[in-house]
């Protein structure tokens, strides 16, 4: 019987796969992830892409068929309203895929690495928040050597998504990775140690 929904989330770069790996790896939890689902979402064929390709063009498809994922990266990020637009037609896919998910599992605790969990309006799926940060010098730099991606790509990823500071604002448990890794992963075993047992929504 689940009694502890972790809602994993923070910006982007800023750590939230380090988190999730370690939970996994070292506590046996199992972890959904939305972006898993995000992308079973847009698979060849699916009628979610085929919505994409109408509205984008053939230009948004590799030739196997398959989501070219920069491309349409470079359409929406720049522009709030077709971002919107593709997370409508995303976010219900991934919210039910989710729900289905957990309902499924017997394990006590469970963790949803959610990188949009307040955009996306998901906070009711969880019992708790942790938010992953760092200043975001340190995050621009992980998503530009992780993502090969211009200042300007880089910065419009960061305005798409709610201020991080928001978003600890908002948190249950706060995750520093502005330093090594050994001192991130101490303050996960500190959290996951608390007891989780309150509801948020």
């Amino acid at each position: 019987m689940l009694n502890r929904i972790i809602g994993l989330t923070g910006g982007i770069g800023t750590g939230k796969t380090t988190v999730s790996n370690y939970l996994a790896d070292t506590y046996q939890l199992p972890i959904l992830d939305a972006d898993i689902y995000a992308r079973d979402a847009v698979q060849p064929g699916s009628p979610i892409l085929n919505r994409i390709i109408a509205r984008y063009g053939s230009d948004v498809q590799f030739p196997d068929g398959t989501l070219n994922r920069k491309r349409l990266g470079e359409i929406v990020f720049p522009h709030p309203g077709e971002r919107q637009w593709l997370e409508q037609q995303i976010h219900p896919y991934v919210r039910d895929r989710i729900k289905s998910q957990v309902n499924t599992l017997e394990s006590p605790t469970v963790v949803l690495v959610i990188p949009l969990l307040f955009e996306a309006n998901m906070t009711d799926l969880v019992t708790e928040i942790w938010v992953v940060h760092c200043p975001q010098e340190q995050q621009i730099q992980r998503i530009r050597e992780r993502d090969r991606l211009s200042v300007e790509q880089t910065q419009s990823r960061l305005d798409s998504q709610l201020p991080l500071a928001e978003k600890v604002a908002r948190a249950d448990v706060v995750l520093d990775n502005s330093s090594t890794r050994k001192f991130l992963l101490q303050q996960v075993d500190q959290a996951l140690a608390r007891n989780g047992n309150k509801q948020y929504t």
